[in-house]
């Protein structure tokens, strides 16, 4: 019985699909290509020599998913499908609760009703809101989030968990990303942002490559070593590899468990900077500007708890993925578009 995967087509949905395949797993995604492109799944049947089942839609359409889970047996399901733009959540913060909480709430309600029980969802450190104490445990406060995006991870959070408590069959796992950069070492699927982008490394490549003249660095006021803002970085292919290990666990302390997927290594925007500019022998031109209203001065995670119990730890630094990064900017300067 194949796994759904929501948003499968975007950025970590893409590289999980690419993990699940090549694990033997059989996959569906379902994508309205908001912010992501087909042709990743293209390039991503090419790599594993396998096909993905492939549907066009909303989440939020009923209608397609029962057609889904009818037509395909679906017995899992991995959640990425939503909007992640931090500063744009600030501006639409309606957009993102309709695309972010209200799209799940159908999701979720839909699995009940058609007997599916397993998800795996895509959740986020900005939960997490201001940290008081770094690192951050899955048992540290959440809450105070301090933009529309992170509240709506939160609100989908306490959601799942509500519906972990009135339905004992369910058994959801939650996963909260810290940074994800890198692509995928062929260079042929990575981060393909609409317009200019909101994630710091595809915004450093596109400088690299020409796209962008120079990287704006939001805020360099902040309480950290070089006054810039301070990230836990992960490579997507950890990542990836992180719902794997989520999907294969079989837990017994409950029916919905929270982990932290991140390095547990903290770095800077000019760290990030001068990281890349090593790997790809390039000079980064760059300008302070004002902080960015919703960014904290750091965030970085303590991932103890998936060790333990997933099984995982993130295995890429740093410099792979400012490399992987740098090879997939270089192979297509203009991302998916053919």
């Amino acid at each position: 019985m194949p796994i759904l995967v929501t948003g499968g087509a975007g950025y970590i949905g893409s590289h999980t699909v690419l993990s699940l395949l090549e694990k033997g797993y059989d996959v569906v995604v379902l994508d309205n290509h908001s912010n992501s492109s087909y042709e990743s799944l293209r390039r991503i049947e090419s790599l594993t020599g396998r096909n993905v089942i492939y549907y066009e839609g909303d989440v939020s359409d009923r209608l397609l998913l029962k057609r889904i889970f009818k037509d395909n047996k679906v017995k899992q399901i991995i959640h990425f499908a939503g909007l992640k733009s931090v500063s744009e959540s600030v501006v639409l913060p309606l957009k993102y609760y309709e695309n972010n909480v209200m799209a799940s709430i159908v999701l979720i309600e839909e699995m009940i009703a058609n007997n599916i029980f397993e998800l795996i969802f895509s959740s986020s450190a900005t939960v997490y809101g201001n940290p008081a104490d770094i690192p951050l445990k899955e048992i540290s406060k959440v809450g105070g989030t301090t933009n529309p995006y992170g509240t709506s991870k939160l609100m989908v959070e306490h959601i799942l968990n509500d519906v972990a408590k009135s339905c004992p069959q369910m058994d959801i796992t939650i996963l909260r990303y810290f940074n994800p950069a890198g692509a995928h070492s062929s260079g042929l699927i990575g981060e393909d942002p609409n317009g200019i982008p909101c994630n710091l490394v595809p915004y450093i490549s596109q400088v690299a490559v020409g796209k962008l003249p120079k990287l704006s660095v939001y805020g360099h006021d902040y309480p950290t070593h070089d006054g810039t803002g301070v990230r836990d970085y992960i490579h997507v292919m950890d990542l990836a590899e992180g719902h794997v290990a989520a999907l294969q666990h079989k837990a017994s302390r409950s029916n919905c468990r929270t982990y932290n997927l991140g390095t547990g290594k903290g770095y800077s925007v000019l760290d990030l900077i001068a990281a890349f500019e090593r790997q790809s022998n390039t000079n980064i031109p760059y300008e302070f500007v004002e902080r960015r209203a919703g960014d904290v001065a750091e965030c970085w995670a303590n991932p103890d708890l998936a060790r333990q119990e997933l099984k995982w730890s993130a295995t890429r630094g740093l410099d792979e993925m400012m490399r992987d990064a740098w090879n997939w900017q270089q192979k297509n300067p203009d991302g998916y578009k053919i």
